[in-house]
């Protein structure tokens, strides 16, 4: 079997090994692959592996011997899987790899906002405390979570670590869910205003669609506290990023954590990279090595499940 992986690089940079998926067949990774050598390094291939690499309809057409495509991912909109399914190609995803890491970063970006350790390390690295004729200073309120409420739109596997985390902290959790979700985990489910009104942090876990594609606008906004601090790990469309960025000049929020924007790499021109109060990380919620190791392991047991005749993680049946 011919193996080709067209962009291996975020998911091993170097410190995985490809040996699961080189034991299934003949293997060739490339680290990345423009759009204009899809074809030519696709060509003969009876498996593809893709992360963000477009595989549309054709594309396919002119891949006559590719009988499964493996996306190194969850999300699996890089690929035409309508006509995947007409061709008979087989199409997975990695599900359910990296909910602890991404509800891990959402905590990350929301410490942040609580106590700024980074920003307090450098300014004593400055000499700032050196100087400073107290024994303690703080450059920023010091926010303590115990009693704050956090609010999570979207309840699956990685809203409700969040809320674990969160109620281990003491939070209150309340969450929005598209659907009725029943939980014994001690939160609350409200609907979009109530969350919006009363969340002092909101976290974004929810899938993107149709529906709700920029539906944090200046409406939905306005009705957040002007204290509130927004964290999106999800997906960049969900956000209208001018709303955002005009509501955090202006102080009407006081903050967002986003590990994802609308265009990604970020472009200079994006209204929020230099949008007050507001940290951009680059997509990395996904990638612990923990997360990465699981990522490969489901990649090449998707494979092998395939060949056996019993395919696991379809998105295309």
């Amino acid at each position: 079997m011919k193996i080709v992986v067209l962009d291996g690089y975020t998911l091993n940079p170097g410190d995985l090994s490809w040996q699961k998926l080189e034991s299934i067949g003949d293997l060739t990774v490339y680290e990345r692959t423009p759009p204009t050598e899809v074809l030519k390094r696709a060509t003969n291939a009876d498996a593809v592996f893709t992360n963000k690499v477009i595989l549309n309809e054709n594309l396919l057409k002119q891949l006559p011997n590719l009988k499964f495509i493996g996306v190194l991912a969850t999300g699996y909109n890089v690929v035409d899987t309508s006509y995947a399914k007409q061709a008979g190609i087989t199409v997975c995803n990695i599900p359910a790899y990296s909910t602890q890491s991404v509800a891990q970063l959402v905590f990350a970006h929301l410490l942040h906002f609580a106590q700024n350790v980074g920003g307090h390390a450098q300014s004593v690295r400055d000499g700032r405390w050196a100087a400073n004729p107290d024994f303690a200073y703080w450059l920023s309120p010091q926010t303590e979570l115990a009693g704050k409420t956090l609010g999570v739109i979207g309840f699956g596997q990685i809203g409700q670590a969040v809320a674990r985390i969160g109620i281990a902290l003491g939070m209150k959790v309340i969450y929005n869910n598209r659907s009725l979700k029943t939980t014994t985990i001690e939160a609350s489910q409200v609907d979009l205003d109530n969350l919006l009104k009363n969340s002092d942090f909101i976290s974004i876990n929810c899938p993107l669609t149709e529906q709700n594609q920029g539906f944090i606008n200046k409406t939905t906004i306005e009705k957040m506290k002007p204290t509130a601090i927004l964290i999106n790990t999800g997906r960049g469309p969900l956000i209208n990023e001018q709303d955002l960025a005009d509501a955090l000049n202006s102080g009407r929020i006081a903050g967002a954590g986003l590990d994802v924007l609308a265009s990604e790499p970020a472009r200079s021109n994006n209204p929020l990279v230099q949008a007050k109060n507001c940290n951009i990380t680059p997509h990395i919620a996904w990638a612990t090595l923990e997360a990465r190791q699981r990522l490969m392991q489901i990649a090449a047991d998707n494979l092998n499940a395939f060949i056996n005749g019993k395919p696991i993680n379809v998105v295309n049946a």
